[in-house]
C-alpha cells in the first residue's frame, strides 16, 4: 500500500519484476486480433452508474484499459490513462477502465480508485463476459476502438515503457495508445495495431479453459428451464414479449438478439443493482444463468438431446390476470376512451362508482390496460361523498399502472384501505402512436376477508422545481423526506420520463449514516415497476429518505424528445418528473390506532426536502431554480430572521404555491 502513496514519477521508475514473473505462466488467450469487431455490452462503474458501449457511438474514439486493484503496475498505467483522458477530452474521446478480476469487490475497487484519485470510470466486469469477448490477458492492456465500425484499432500496452518489466521516467519512445487515437481521429489505420506485453499481472479468465465444453451445455436440461422461469412469463401468445418462446427453433433463430440483450442488461427487464437489497419480484438472471445463456449461444446454440421443454408454450396463452393472484374478487371496467392517432392528449379523469359499499381492505390490485401502446399510466384515489359522514378508515390510492408494471401486492399483515361508498377516481395518461385506438382498461381488486392489522400508506419524494438544462447529459437532482417516527418500508418505486437514466434511494439516519436501499444503474422508462423488499425495511425516527436522479437531456439520448429544450416538471412525457414513491406503515399504527398526526409531519417535510439540494435543512436562493426562480426576488421578505436561508417555518409562506403546483402536475395523488 505504501507504494501507492509515492509520486507518479517514483511509481514510473519502479521495476515490476514480480508482475513479469507471474506472466511467464499466464495462459495463452483467445484474444481477437486487431481489427476484430467489439460487441455491445453494458457494465456498471464503481459509482453505480451504468455505461453501455454503443451509447458512445458519437465519440470519435473509445479507449478501454484493463486494471486490477492495489498493484503498482495498474496504478501507474491508470495514471497514464488519466493523462491521456485529460489531453483528449476536448476532442471528445471517451476513456474507461475495466476490472475483470474474478471476485473483485466493487467497494474495494471504488476505495482504491479514490486513493488513486481516478476520474476515468472503472467498469466492473464481474461475470467476465466482456473480458472474455475482448480476450484480455493482463492488467494495463489497452484497446483503442473505432466507433465508426466498432473494431479494435489497437491493442497492447499504454506505451513501450509498459511493455516489459522495466520502467523509467523518460518519455516513451513509442506512444502506442496516443498514436492509435490520433490515427482513428484522422480515420486512418494506426502504424502499430498491436504491441507485445510482458509485464503486468495476469487476469485469469477460468471460463476460457472450459470454452470447448460450452457446446455440451444442455438445451433441454439447462437452457430451456432458465428461459421458462425468467422469460416465458412475458414471451407467450398474447403476452407483452415480441415473440413467444415456444420451441428450440424459435430460440435458435433469436439467439443473437438474446445474447445482445443479456450482455447489455436490457433483458430480462429487471434493473435493480444485485448488490443492493433483496426484493420479492426479482426477475433478473443470476450471474450463472447469464453466463450459461451467453456461453451456450456463443457455442452455436446447440440443440443436444432430450425433449423440448418450451413446446408446452405452444398452447399457453397469457392470462388476463396474474397467474399468482388468479381471478380478482371485483373487476371495474373503466369507461372506453378513443385515443387519436396523433397529438398530445390531456389527462383524462374517469370517475366511477365505488364498487365497495362497506369499508374494504385490499390485498392486491392489478390494472389491465386496454391498449398498452396508448396507455402510459394510471393513478387513482378514493373520493369521499361529502353528503356522508367522514369515513372511519383513511382513503387513498386504489392502484396504479405504468409501463411494464406488475400487479401491486400489499405486504403481509397490511391492507390498502377503501372506505365504503363515494367514488373512485382514475387519472389516465394516454400517448399517441400514429394509429387511432380505443382503450378499455380494467381494474381487478383482490380483497382481504378479514380486517388487517396494519395500514398501507404512500408518500412521494419529488422535486417540483425540477430544471434540466438543454443538452446536459448528466444532470443530477436530489430530494428527500424525513420520517418523524419509526416506519417499515414495503415498496420502493422510482418514476421519471424519457430523460431519466439513473436513480438511487438511500436512508440517512439521525446520526448521519447512509444505507443504500435501491439503485438502478440504468433506468428504463419502458419498464417501471415496484421493488418490494423481501423483508420490510425499518427506518428509524429522524431518518431522511434521499432520492437521487440523473437525467440525460443530451442529443445522445435516443429517446430524448427535444435536447435543445430546458426541461421542467410536467405531466406529459415530453416534460419530465423527479418522483420516488414509497409504500410504508408506521411502526405503532394499526387499524385501531390511526396516526394521522405522523402523516401530517411527514408531508410537511416533503416541501423542504423537495428544494433542499444540499440537504442542510434550509433553502438558499440558488436552490430556488427553474419554475421557482421567480421567488428569489421575494427571498429577503421570506427570510424573516435574515439568516440567508429559509427554514420550515419560513417556507409556510410558499406552501400554497407548492401545493397548487403539485396538485396540478401530479394529480394530487402520491401513487403514480
Amino acid at each position: 500500500m505504501r507504494l501507492l502513496t509515492l509520486s507518479a514519477a517514483a511509481v514510473a521508475c519502479l521495476v515490476f519484476a514480480a508482475s513479469a514473473t507471474v506472466q511467464a505462466s499466464a495462459p495463452a488467450s483467445s484474444a481477437p486480433a486487431p481489427g476484430a469487431h467489439v460487441d455491445d455490452f453494458q457494465l456498471t462503474d464503481t459509482s453505480l452508474m451504468a455505461h453501455r458501449l454503443y451509447y458512445y457511438r458519437y465519440a470519435p474514439a473509445i479507449v478501454l484499459m484493463t486494471r486490477t486493484e492495489a498493484t503498482p503496475y495498474s496504478a501507474a498505467a491508470s495514471a497514464e490513462i488519466e493523462k491521456l483522458a485529460a489531453a483528449y477530452k476536448a476532442k471528445g474521446v471517451r476513456f474507461f477502465m475495466i476490472d475483470s478480476t474474478l471476485g473483485q469487490s466493487r467497494e474495494a475497487a471504488a476505495a482504491q480508485g479514490a486513493r488513486e484519485h481516478l476520474t476515468v470510470p472503472v467498469l466492473m466486469d464481474e461475470q467476465q463476459l466482456v473480458g472474455e469477448g475482448l480476450g484480455v490477458k493482463r492488467e494495463g492492456e489497452v484497446f483503442v476502438i473505432d466507433p465508426h465500425n466498432w473494431r479494435v484499432a489497437y491493442r497492447g500496452p499504454v506505451d513501450d515503457r509498459f511493455a516489459s518489466g522495466a520502467r523509467t521516467a523518460a518519455p516513451p519512445a513509442h506512444a502506442y495508445t496516443a498514436d492509435a487515437i490520433d490515427a482513428v481521429l484522422a480515420r486512418k489505420a494506426p502504424e502499430v495495431a498491436s504491441a507485445e506485453m510482458h509485464a503486468g499481472k495476469a487476469i485469469a479468465l477460468p471460463e476460457e479453459a472450459r470454452a470447448a465444453s460450452f457446446a455440451k451445455i444442455s438445451y433441454a436440461q439447462t437452457v430451456a428451464p432458465i428461459l421458462q422461469q425468467k422469460c416465458a412469463t412475458c414471451h407467450l401468445q398474447g403476452g407483452i414479449g415480441p415473440f413467444p418462446m415456444d420451441s428450440y427453433e424459435t430460440i435458435k433463430g433469436f439467439s443473437p438478439m438474446i445474447r445482445e440483450t443479456v450482455r447489455t442488461q436490457r433483458m430480462p427487464p429487471y434493473f435493480a443493482d444485485p448488490h443492493i437489497g433483496v426484493f420479492k419480484n426479482d426477475q433478473g438472471l443470476t450471474p450463472q444463468q447469464t453466463k450459461t445463456l451467453v456461453h451456450w449461444i456463443e457455442a452455436g446454440a446447440p440443440r443436444g438431446d432430450g425433449p423440448d421443454p418450451l413446446l408446452v408454450n405452444k398452447t399457453r396463452v397469457a392470462s388476463e390476470w396474474p397467474e399468482s393472484l388468479g381471478k380478482p374478487d371485483v373487476v371495474v371496467e373503466l369507461p372506453a376512451y378513443t385515443v387519436p392517432a396523433a397529438g398530445i392528449v390531456e389527462y383524462q379523469f374517469q370517475r366511477v362508482d365505488n364498487p365497495f359499499k362497506d369499508n374494504t381492505w385490499l390485498r392486491a390490485i392489478s390494472i389491465r390496460p386496454g391498449d398498452r401502446r396508448a396507455l402510459h399510466h394510471v393513478v387513482s384515489n378514493y373520493v369521499a361523498d361529502p353528503s356522508l359522514p367522514a369515513p372511519k378508515i383513511p382513503g387513498g390510492s386504489v392502484g396504479s399502472y405504468t409501463p411494464g408494471a406488475d400487479a401491486q401486492v400489499i405486504a403481509d399483515g397490511a391492507g390498502a384501505p377503501v372506505p365504503g361508498g363515494g367514488k373512485l377516481m382514475f387519472q389516465m395518461h394516454y400517448t399517441t402512436f400514429g394509429k387511432e385506438t380505443t382503450d378499455r382498461t380494467k381494474v381487478g381488486f383482490y380483497t382481504l376477508k378479514t380486517e388487517p392489522k396494519y395500514i398501507k400508506r404512500s408518500a412521494v419524494i419529488g422535486d417540483f422545481a425540477l430544471y434540466i438544462p438543454a443538452g446536459e447529459a448528466r444532470h443530477k437532482e436530489v430530494a428527500y423526506m424525513t420520517f418523524p417516527a419509526d416506519a417499515y418500508l414495503y415498496t420502493l418505486y422510482p418514476h421519471s420520463h424519457y430523460r431519466g437514466m439513473h436513480v438511487e434511494l438511500k436512508a440517512r439516519d439521525a446520526a448521519g449514516k447512509d444505507t443504500m436501499l435501491l439503485a438502478l444503474p440504468k433506468y428504463d422508462f419502458n419498464w417501471q415497476r415496484d421493488y418490494d423488499p423481501v423483508q420490510p425495511i425499518l427506518v428509524k425516527a429522524g431518518t431522511k429518505l434521499i432520492a437521487t436522479w440523473v437525467y440525460d437531456n443530451s442529443e445522445h439520448n435516443a429517446a430524448n424528445p427535444d435536447p435543445k429544450r430546458n426541461v421542467t416538471w410536467g405531466e406529459q412525457t415530453p416534460d419530465e418528473m423527479m418522483y420516488f414513491r414509497v409504500n410504508y406503515r408506521w411502526a405503532d399504527e394499526t387499524v385501531d390506532h390511526v396516526r394521522g398526526d405522523l402523516e401530517a409531519k411527514l408531508k410537511a417535510s416533503q416541501l423542504i426536502g423537495s428544494l433542499d439540494a444540499n440537504l442542510d435543512g434550509v433553502i438558499e436562493p440558488e436552490e430556488l431554480k427553474g419554475p421557482l426562480s421567480g421567488l428569489r426576488a421575494r427571498f429577503a421578505a421570506l427570510d424573516r430572521d435574515h439568516s440567508g436561508g429559509l427554514d420550515a417555518s419560513e417556507l409556510r409562506g410558499v406552501n400554497l404555491f407548492m401545493l397548487a403546483r403539485s396538485k396540478q402536475k401530479a394529480g394530487d395523488n402520491p401513487d403514480l
